[in-house]
């Protein structure tokens, strides 16, 4: 899901990594396009463990790493695999302020709950009722990342995060650039990740030609990479329901 505190005139070219780091964490990597008349916080909610703590997502400066995306389209040197999707798939204000963390080029928070929003500045918060037809969120965490305004390519924001869920791979990509949740939404996403995604009805993955050590810079990756396995992708082009994706992984 991703989610902006106020208006933007334009996001596109969204990319996403995903990774388990193991059985208790997964990774994301998440770059975009942006267009935005003031500064705005981009909020990313997250399956997470429950009980996660606001110092519990560790967040992975790769300002030195600004070509991650372009490195792994690399590894895609034929054609690549569309994304084909079925029609019918459907705390109090005195409390102390969030851990600020700066990544790169942004400050960075991590929010335990949506009752928690209530200690990051106001400028960065959605309106509760934004949330409250999202009920699903209850048990979400939310990484928020503030942005500068202005046109630009935001460069790779990491992080890692306790999972609720071992075995699948979270993608956040719902959209809410206007305060307000449509059903549907038009997607310019192309996603990646390693270990083997499991093949279904509606989503095709391309795998790399070669294993990531030949197209990535393992070290600048910060342990993001595992250099031995092949890295796969799958783009989302075009009007589709708005709603997270979520992948299971073999092995």
């Amino acid at each position: 899901m991703c989610c902006f505190s106020g208006p933007v005139r334009r996001v596109s070219s969204t990319r996403i990594f995903a990774r388990s780091m193991d059985a208790e964490r997964q990774a994301i990597v998440y770059s975009m396009d942006i267009d935005a008349p003031k500064d705005v916080a981009m909020v990313l909610p997250l399956p997470v463990k429950p009980g996660t703590g606001e110092k519990d997502v560790l967040f992975i400066n790769l300002k030195e790493y600004e070509s991650f995306f372009e490195n792994l389209e690399i590894g895609f040197r034929g054609p690549p695999a569309p994304l084909e999707l079925s029609a019918g798939m459907a705390r109090a204000a005195s409390a102390p302020r969030l851990v600020v963390v700066q990544v790169g080029s942004f400050e960075a928070s991590f929010v335990p709950t949506v009752n928690d929003f209530s200690r990051l500045d106001e400028r960065f918060r959605l309106p509760k009722e934004t949330w409250d037809k999202l009920p699903g969120l209850n048990q979400s965490g939310f990484a928020v990342f503030k942005l500068k305004r202005g046109e630009g390519t935001i460069h790779p924001m990491a992080f890692t995060f306790p999972r609720a869920n071992p075995g699948e791979l979270f993608f956040p990509t719902i959209h809410i650039h206007d305060g307000k949740v449509h059903d549907k939404a038009r997607f310019d996403h192309i996603l990646y990740c390693q270990r083997t995604p499991q093949e279904n009805g509606f989503m095709k993955w391309a795998e790399s030609k070669l294993p990531a050590a030949k197209f990535m810079d393992a070290d600048k990756a910060k342990g993001l990479i595992v250099k031995d396995d092949h890295c796969y992708r799958a783009e989302i082009r075009g009007v589709f329901l708005n709603r997270d994706y979520i992948v299971k992984t073999r092995g």
